[in-house]
């Protein structure tokens, strides 16, 4: 069965005629939905690795994208083979039996692209089970894994090996229905993609990764039969990524471990989503109104400041929920630091004012992470760090870059150079990689805001100065 999903048509300034694979001139794509792979954004539109992957090819060629998505018990590859689709994305695993070639047999009548990111099938086990070091130590246990993603070749040997152990293939909707199973007690033991299990660890608090029980395998996407043609356009635009450097950028957007928040950390403020949250929610939304950040980026920065504490003082003397100076809450027009509703939405426009002074080339989400770190080190040490990766040979405007010359700012060689001098430029490399940690996990645990009323033109004067408090009053 496949869940029938909105065409999405999109258009490039550089078409390509060729390759297109039929007389619609249509992409149709079958996709394996997944934490890494294709998942609901803030907004509760799309995003995703492969998400963006796919809609990038089409874009480039001009061709409107139809995709389906594949419902729990049904495998994305048949839509292929019965010439309902072209493309299976999501997830996947190129069968070892198919040539590198990519030819199709009768066996294997699929084509497959090559690989585009390397993963290990992992063991991940409930934290109350009995923790494994090796596959021998589990018994005659029952170990589930995803069907239809392509792992059963990879399993298949250590069937062989270990016929004592009860493989048992689950059809789930994604990787993170297993990983929460595992979780939640209803399964001791699962195989699911390294990747599944990274994104989702400060998600399911209780479950924890054993080892590898296997090499790791490249993801790689699926392709009809007799579109060679498309296989190999695919071929060439995975390996211009890869040359150009976008797929790292999306592997660091999507995949990246940096932004990793300790277990223990994650499982405080998942206790603080539930208990102080509530009491802040109506400041974190009003800030998104007045100023167009979304709210739960809002909530997680002020829990990396404050962990959600009204009467927060630092040593330095910063205050309130979102620590802000005396000099910072000044020009923001906010009298008094420990008002909840002021400072998150001064913070807020103070974040969106950063935003802004960025030049408008730079994309989102790169745009957002290099204003959250102008936000904690100041725009012009920013902006030191940006010429600084631009000298290197590196992408001013990416974030992933930028994160690479930052501590650089700390060393004499360096910030001696610099305009704006000295800086700690550590810090906002944590404070990014927190803030996105934080920000992943509300939102999986918090719905997104659409406020009936949008003054941000009211909250937001010319010059940066005015006080915000009339906004706030007509908001509510």
């Amino acid at each position: 069965m496949l869940a029938v999903g909105s065409a999405l048509c999109l258009t490039a300034c550089e078409p390509v005629p060729h390759a297109l694979p039929d007389a619609a001139k249509q992409l149709l794509v079958v996709v394996r939905p997944g934490p890494t792979a294709w998942f609901p954004g803030p907004d509760g539109n799309a995003l995703g690795f492969e998400h963006d992957l796919i809609l990038r090819f089409a874009a480039e060629r001009n061709l409107p994208l139809n995709v389906v998505v594949a419902d729990s018990g049904a495998t994305p590859l048949q839509p292929l083979i019965a010439g309902d689709a072209h493309i299976a994305i999501g997830g996947l695993f190129a069968s070892p039996d198919i040539p590198r070639d990519g030819v199709a047999s009768p066996a294997s009548p699929l084509l497959w692209t090559r690989g585009y990111y390397a993963v290990s099938p992992v063991l991940v086990y409930n934290v109350d089970s009995y923790a494994p070091k090796r596959l021998a130590d589990l018994g005659n246990a029952e170990v589930a894994y995803p069907a239809h993603s392509g792992l059963e070749p990879t399993l298949a040997k250590l069937r062989t090996d270990h016929p004592e152990i009860a493989w048992k293939a689950v059809d789930v909707p994604s990787n993170e229905a297993l990983v929460a199973q595992v979780s939640e007690g209803d399964l001791d033991y699962a195989v699911v993609p390294s990747t599944t299990a990274s994104v989702l660890r400060n998600t399911y608090l209780d479950f924890e990764v054993a080892f590898a029980v296997g090499a790791p395998r490249e993801y790689a996407w699926a392709v009809a039969p007799g579109q060679e043609a498309l296989r190999d356009a695919l071929d060439g635009y995975f390996a211009r990524l890869e040359s150009d450097g976008t797929l790292a950028r999306l592997a660091d957007r999507y995949l990246s471990g940096t932004r990793d928040v300790q277990r223990i950390d994650a499982s405080v403020l998942q206790e603080r989503i539930r208990t102080l949250l509530p009491q802040y929610r109506y400041a974190f939304q009003q800030a998104q109104a007045l100023s167009g950040i979304e709210w739960r980026l809002v909530a997680a920065v002020a829990y990396q400041e404050s962990q959600w504490d009204p009467m927060a003082t630092s040593e330095t003397g910063v205050r309130g929920l979102m620590q802000l100076t005396e000099d910072t809450a000044r020009r923001l027009g906010v009298e008094d630091r420990l008002d909840e509703v002021r400072s998150v939405v001064a913070a807020a426009r103070y974040l969106r004012d950063l935003k802004d002074k960025l030049p408008t080339r730079i994309a989102e989400p790169d745009r957002t992470w290099l204003a959250l770190a102008g936000f904690n080190i100041g725009i012009a040490h920013l902006e030191d760090a940006r010429i600084l990766a631009q000298k290197q040979k590196l992408n001013p405007d990416s974030w992933s870059d930028v994160r690479k010359v930052l501590p650089l700012l700390a060393e004499p060689e360096y910030y001696e150079q610099a305009k704006f001098g000295y800086a700690r430029g550590g810090m906002p490399v944590a404070f990014v990689d927190r803030v996105r940690g934080y920000y992943d996990i509300l939102l999986r645990a918090e719905p997104s805001y659409q406020p009936r009323l949008r003054p941000w033109s009211v909250a937001r004067s010319t010059d940066g100065n005015a006080p915000i408090a009339p906004a706030i009053a007509t908001a509510r």
